[in-house]
């Protein structure tokens, strides 16, 4: 933490080998097959954020705060600790959450590295080791715990998702995980504008720069949102039609980290002799079709 240097050269490891490296390492070779890596990491990730999320809603005095007419914050010497090592331990976990691009990568899985995924990973390390070297602030908390919420709900996803094929009818929530995104957004727009209306004692350049960055993710998001769901309104999932079967295995793959390309969605389609259902192999990001009983 005395130097911006680490965090840096990370960030840019990052950037180069998910835009550069990784790609042309990967270009001639096959996916890998992660499933049981993929599986642990995303188990570790739930563990990690139920117990931030459990620590930080335990040791402040945030929720106080929040329904305080002054909002006054007064911290003892021991809470001024409590909540640097949370700022740290939260800090770390964007570190690790950067494994999330290096997996899509390694799997080549590269329509998910799109700006929002990037962006999203990279701003977020480099402004919580801003926050946590500058100005560590109570509306850093809410954030955790809220953020370290959605984690919870997202990883257990992805952790399904890895397990196989076989999961897949467990997943019938995933179209939700955007919404919650978007609501857990506008849970920290409310927050920082009641913060900055009540006059809370609360370092104000932090909350300006949470209300901008705040309102960039609800238009990335929001944009995401429309662009992926929108889009499949017109689509007919009862069709027992091999175009249609690949387009709603599109659909059910939505962009969770299991989207099949548009020339394996027609090989596949064009491989169909009967009807048949559908579901998304997440090895191999392929469409596979299954025989009706």
């Amino acid at each position: 933490m005395s130097s911006p240097a680490p965090v840096f050269g990370v960030v840019l490891l990052y950037l180069a080998f998910v835009l550069k490296i990784g790609p042309e390492f990967m270009k001639n070779r096959k996916p890998m097959d992660l499933k049981r890596i993929m599986v642990f990491y995303n188990a570790f990730q739930v563990c990690y954020s139920i117990w931030m999320c459990r620590t930080s809603i335990q040791e402040s005095n945030v929720i106080s705060s929040i329904f305080s007419k002054k909002c006054e914050i007064n911290r003892t010497r021991e809470q001024n600790l409590t909540l640097y090592s949370g700022a740290w331990f939260y800090f770390f976990s964007k570190i690790i959450d950067l494994l999330d691009t290096t997996f899509f990568v390694l799997r080549k899985k590269n329509n998910q590295v799109s700006f929002l995924h990037v962006y999203h990973h990279t701003i977020t390390v480099l402004f919580s080791w801003g926050y946590l070297k500058y100005a560590p602030g109570e509306q850093g908390v809410i954030i955790g715990i809220l953020n370290s919420g959605v984690h919870i709900m997202m990883y257990f996803y992805y952790m399904v998702a890895a397990m196989g094929p076989q999961y897949q009818k467990y997943l019938w929530w995933k179209k939700y995980m955007t919404s919650i995104q978007l609501i857990q957004f506008v849970l920290i727009l409310g927050y920082m504008l009641a913060v900055g209306a009540k006059g809370c004692n609360m370092p104000k350049t932090l909350t300006f720069f949470f209300v901008g960055n705040t309102v960039i993710f609800l238009y990335l998001f929001g944009n995401f949102y429309r662009k992926t769901y929108n889009k499949n309104k017109g689509i007919n999932g009862s069709s027992h039609t091999g175009s249609s079967l690949a387009q709603s295995a599109l659909r059910a793959a939505g962009g969770m980290g299991c989207m099949p390309n548009q020339s394996q969605i027609q090989s596949k389609s064009e491989s169909l002799a009967q009807p048949a259902k559908a579901y998304i192999d997440l090895n191999n990001n392929s469409v596979k079709p299954l025989k009706l009983e």
